[in-house]
């Protein structure tokens, strides 16, 4: 029996000393590498979005980010937020197909009108346009094209289904659905259709992004306001977002969120990835979307609302917000910052006060250099719109011309430029880009 206890207890000291042993050869070997990581100057950086592979990240986990990272692309090797005195250029991104070369341009020259900053393009068009988009963008004042700069790029779509996307609603119209995969040293970018003319600075809707939360990657406006009035929740045969839906003309793009996001859907009971999910999504449901990519991003939000920052509609003002009346309550507050002439009234007579404003932009080679822009750009669309009261979109035509006329005046009231601009610059700049209408014309 003794026996028996002696060998317990030798055994019993035995495995003490071992564990004793194991946990400090542990301890030493965890400093070594602790030290080893600091000698070496090692940082490791979370990525923007975690969580689980379904549903949103986890918005406690997160460290609340510097306001220049939530929108600004990061240009390599930059360590440290841009400096106010240069301003970070402005992404926006466009897709041209077709005959949609000349409203592109007009898009653009808007943007150029009314930006005080640097815009970098980005042009997705077919081989075809990229001469004519080279000749044009080149023609411009050496001072516009100093604060403008763009890239061409083919229309592609990732994967082998590319016939498949190409015939979805309108020939490249679901471009836009591989930017983050297609443009991936981009963070974040403004998508606008070609129909859209600014009628404000584009860098007030670049702003916005600063207000998404944790877990919000991507902004929109709904696509009414008015249910009684609205196509998805009275036509829609598939999933859409909140109680109307969403229209995916104007759109903020958080690229950088978008590719490390996993999105629930109805597919499957894990969360996917952006470039995992595309195809199954269409493959479901392209018998009973009739919208296209913004049925799909309609799916997708529909599962994943908290990812959406929803803006008003007067950054997506289209003729069914006022062919039944006023429906847009932010525009008829505010006036219309972005029209977006969808379904073609930029160039035909169903809705003449939409078509009116499309042409003043468009005709600029009424302008002269230094020409003031009232008289040569407000004066005549105020007139033209006078002629389109017996419409109900001609009847609220002041809102079409309110926020565009104050932006005017700020020019003609040479603002001075924010801190390190030189103001012999700037000046030049905005008088170029008044210059600029004569020749793109």
């Amino acid at each position: 029996m003794r026996r028996y206890i002696r060998a317990l207890f030798l055994c019993t000291v035995f495995a003490v000393f071992s564990g004793w042993y194991f946990y400090s050869k542990l301890f030493n070997t965890d400093l070594s590498v602790r030290q080893h990581d600091a000698d070496a100057g090692r940082v490791h950086i979370s990525s923007r979005i975690q969580g689980p592979r379904m549903g949103p990240a986890d918005k406690t986990a997160a460290e609340k980010p510097h306001w220049y990272h939530r929108y600004i692309m990061r240009q390599h090797g930059a360590d440290s937020p841009p400096s106010r005195a240069e301003a970070p250029s402005m992404h926006l991104a466009v897709v041209a197909c077709g005959d949609r070369m000349e409203e592109t341009l007009t898009m653009v020259k808007s943007a150029v009108l009314l930006s005080s900053g640097s815009l970098r393009l980005h042009i997705f068009a077919e081989e075809q346009l990229h001469v004519g988009f080279r000749d044009t963008l080149g023609s411009w004042p050496a001072a516009v094209r100093s604060r403008v700069r763009y890239t061409l790029y083919p229309i592609s779509f990732a994967g082998d289904q590319e016939a498949e996307w190409k015939k979805l609603f309108k020939p490249c119209a679901s471009q836009r659905l591989f930017l983050p995969l297609i443009l991936t040293d981009v963070d974040s970018l403004v998508y606008v259709d070609s129909d859209i003319v600014f009628l404000r600075p584009p860098e007030r809707l670049w702003a916005l992004l600063s207000r998404f939360n944790a877990s919000q990657l991507a902004g929109v406006a709904p696509e009414h306001e008015e249910p009684r009035v609205a196509w998805y929740n009275r036509f829609a045969r598939h999933p859409f977002y909140g109680a109307t839906g969403i229209n995916s003309g104007v759109m903020l793009m958080n690229l950088t969120r978008i590719r490390s996001a996993y999105f629930k859907n109805d597919l499957t009971s894990v969360g996917l990835r952006w470039e995992e999910l595309l195809m199954p999504l269409l493959q479901k449901y392209k018998l009973n979307i009739t919208w296209g990519d913004q049925d799909l991003l309609n799916i997708i939000f529909h599962y994943n609302p908290d990812y959406l920052l929803e803006f008003p509609c007067k950054w997506n003002y289209r003729p069914d917000h006022c062919i039944y009346g006023i429906n847009c309550a932010s525009a008829a507050q505010d006036g219309v910052h972005i029209l977006h002439g969808n379904r073609g009234v930029f160039h035909n007579l169903k809705q003449p006060a939409f078509k009116a404003v499309y042409d003043a932009i468009r005709q600029t080679n009424k302008y002269s250099f230094g020409a003031d822009p009232n008289a040569a750009l407000l004066a005549p669309l105020e007139a033209a719109l006078l002629k389109t009261t017996n419409t109900y979109c001609g009847k609220s035509h002041a809102l079409l011309t309110k926020t565009l006329a104050q932006n005017l005046d700020r020019v003609n009231e040479n603002i001075p430029p924010p801190a390190g601009h030189d103001m012999t610059t700037d000046a030049a700049s905005v008088a170029d880009a008044f210059s600029l209408v004569a020749e793109l014309s």
